[in-house]
């Protein structure tokens, strides 16, 4: 898979950053789910998936892919 940046809403070029895929998805980069009330509503997780948290303006970087 290779990526490619897109964006991030981080000052200092830590998390949280999306980047658009090759294979027609992204990846996600921020603070990983613990609540578990949160992970408790999730539906139909499969081994192997994770989930972030980010801010919903760093989707913008989305719509110009």
């Amino acid at each position: 898979m290779k990526l490619r940046f897109l964006g991030s809403t981080s000052d200092d070029g830590q998390c949280p950053t999306l980047y658009e895929t090759d294979r027609g998805t992204y990846v996600v980069q921020g603070d990983t789910v613990t609540d578990p009330e949160a992970l408790a509503e999730l539906r139909n997780v499969l081994p192997g998936e994770n989930f972030v948290e980010i801010p919903k303006e760093l989707l913008r970087f989305a719509e110009g892919s």
